[in-house]
């Protein structure tokens, strides 16, 4: 260590030391570096309209093992990560003074409240703050239409994105870096990040290695046993089709860089354009938030504003539990609660289901993701319920409204995604573990099914909530 000034390394939403430009840019001061990562109350990484938004449970989960990690690599390169409670910009600008410091480096986020906060540190720091691009392939700005606009819809601007020819070089990990003279921290435990009693989260520690080291795993398996049967298995819920990755993505712990340089390493064809499309729509929800800062909480159709919305509380709790009535929203919901995490197909027949079928607000169906998802990325999770709503970017038409019976007969054709998250209904047949509602008494006898006792029955039909949706959604277009 070293008594010289250092060079702040403010960790955000990139908690990796692999192809970071603010690390690499803070070492090349030739000054100690003193890594830092600051808790907002209000934060732990996203950033809502108007400032910051408190980080749901199974976030909170994820957050603790990943510093954990992140201090454990950093160890062993010879340093320390600092530890800070409070105010993002106030801590950050107190360190400063502290140490001496006069450069900050640190990712630049597309988040509103990170742009704010932003704003404060580099009008208040006796020094510099350096925003570098960690988080998202590209600099927001610089993918623009032809008359310098902002893309609204996916398509062009994932053209628009393949035309600049892919993301720079990643950087690699530094094996040292000179770490600066320690300052006080706080103790990551006294955080109490993980649940208390009780404690829900065993499904979550079966299920990932939050940390650099994870999501490296994570993404060579599935890029060498799984990309090239992703374009059909990714649709499919009973199957490990999908890379979920998106945690480790949402957290830095690899970026979409790393994942674009490593997927054209592979074989081209239809699965590997696939994969860099899912990143490019990564891609474009960040770049929606960037121009559309209202995104978390505004339609961005206007007209969206005056739908006739239902407040149907008992309806929201029993879509929250998994207890709808309807197997694979009820498949989806149980394991968005087991993982923190849910299939992307269910994720669309599940939001449309609360949005279409029930007439329940989209912006109440974003806040139960934000709390229970570990990938809980403000852009993606506003997006994409913007998209279902129909009220969004390039978003879904008003009369695609996802029928749940006919997705589940399609997309897990056996019922074995059902199956395995609602035990209930196990020993029923394919033909009717969809739609078990239709099932002869004889059959659900035989599986030991009794609708209203054993199982839910459905809490809406679904024939007339599309009528009902279709109702609503016709009176807002007459108004537009």
């Amino acid at each position: 260590m070293t008594s010289e000034t250092p060079a702040i390394l403010w960790f955000r939403d990139d908690l990796r030391l692999s192809d970071h430009s603010a690390l690499h840019a803070a070492m090349e001061t030739g000054r100690p570096v003193l890594p830092v990562f600051v808790l907002d109350d209000g934060s732990g990484g996203s950033q809502a309209s108007g400032g910051f938004r408190a980080s749901g449970g199974a976030s909170r989960w994820w957050l603790h093992h990943s510093l954990a990690a992140l201090r454990q690599s950093l160890a062993s390169c010879g340093t320390r990560l600092i530890l800070r409670r409070g105010d993002s910009a106030g801590t950050i600008l107190d360190i400063a003074r502290q140490t001496g410091a006069t450069d900050v480096f640190t990712g630049g986020l597309v988040a509103p409240g990170a742009r704010q906060v932003d704003r404060a540190v580099a009008a208040a720091l006796d020094g510099t703050l350096h925003r570098m691009r960690t988080t998202t392939l590209f600099h927001p700005d610089s993918v623009r239409t032809k008359a310098g606009g902002a893309y609204s819809v996916y398509t062009p601007f994932a053209n628009a994105c393949l035309a600049l020819g892919g993301p720079k070089p990643t950087l690699p990990a530094p094996k040292s870096i000179r770490g600066a003279e320690p300052i006080e921290s706080d103790r990551l435990e006294d955080w109490n990040l993980l649940p208390a009693k009780p404690d829900w989260a065993s499904g979550l520690r079966d299920t990932w290695t939050p940390g650099e080291a994870g999501a490296m795993e994570r993404a060579e398996a599935f890029l060498d046993h799984g990309l090239a049967g992703y374009a059909a298995a990714r649709d499919r819920p009973a199957n490990d089709g999908t890379s979920m990755l998106s945690p480790h993505l949402h957290f830095g712990e690899i970026s979409a860089s790393q994942l674009w340089h490593m997927a054209h390493r592979r074989q081209a064809g239809p699965a590997r354009d696939m994969f860099i499309r899912e990143l490019l729509w990564r891609e474009f929800c960040a770049n929606l938030l960037w121009h559309h800062p209202e995104l978390p909480d505004t339609p961005l159709k206007p007209e969206f504003g005056k739908m006739p919305w239902r407040d149907d509380k008992p309806g929201l709790k029993a879509w929250q539990q998994g207890q709808t009535g309807v197997p694979i929203v009820d498949a989806g919901m149980r394991q968005l609660w087991h993982l923190g995490w849910m299939h992307n197909r269910v994720r669309m027949i599940v939001a449309s289901f609360l949005i279409k079928h029930l007439m329940i607000r989209w912006q109440d169906g974003e806040a139960w993701f934000w709390d229970t998802l570990v990938d809980a990325d403000l852009a993606s999770n506003a997006g994409n319920w913007q998209w279902v709503a129909g009220c969004g970017a390039d978003a879904a038409p008003y009369f695609r409204i996802f029928n749940p019976v006919l997705q589940g007969r399609k997309f897990d054709s056996d019922g074995d995604y059902v199956r395995h998250w609602v035990p209930e209904l196990s020993r029923l047949d394919p033909r009717h573990i969809h739609a078990p509602w239709d099932a002869p008494a004889d059959v659900l006898n035989r599986a030991g099914v009794v609708l209203g006792k054993t199982y839910p029955k459905p809490i809406v039909d679904l024939a007339a909530g599309r009528a009902r949706a279709l109702a609503a959604y016709a009176v807002i277009r007459d108004r537009a």
